[in-house]
């Protein structure tokens, strides 16, 4: 669970997680996603959510939703690596 600190009036509670919750991050493959972007953005931009929602449920010590999330992402992003290879050498060989 997330631990609250006490902090200054007016300022928001600052949240911090155990070394134990850092260590059960799960990934967001934020280079590959990028990569997925320039080379086929439909599913590039779908990885990209997917990334963010990762982030944001290890953020939350949410550690299911961010390795489902983390796993969609890395899916999303081999395909989309993949398809825009593929069109890339389809396009060099025949055109």
């Amino acid at each position: 669970r997330t631990k609250v600190l006490e902090s200054a009036p007016g300022k928001p509670p600052e949240i911090t997680q155990t070394p134990e919750e850092l260590a059960f991050y799960a990934p967001n493959y934020i280079y590959l996603t990028i990569l997925a972007v320039i080379t086929f953005p439909p599913l590039g931009l779908l990885a990209v959510f997917f990334s963010y929602k990762t982030t944001q449920a290890n953020k939350n010590s949410q550690w299911e939703d961010a390795y489902i999330n983390s796993g969609r992402t890395g899916w999303l992003d081999v395909f989309s690596i993949l398809i825009g290879l593929a069109i890339i050498y389809v396009y060099a060989l025949f055109m």
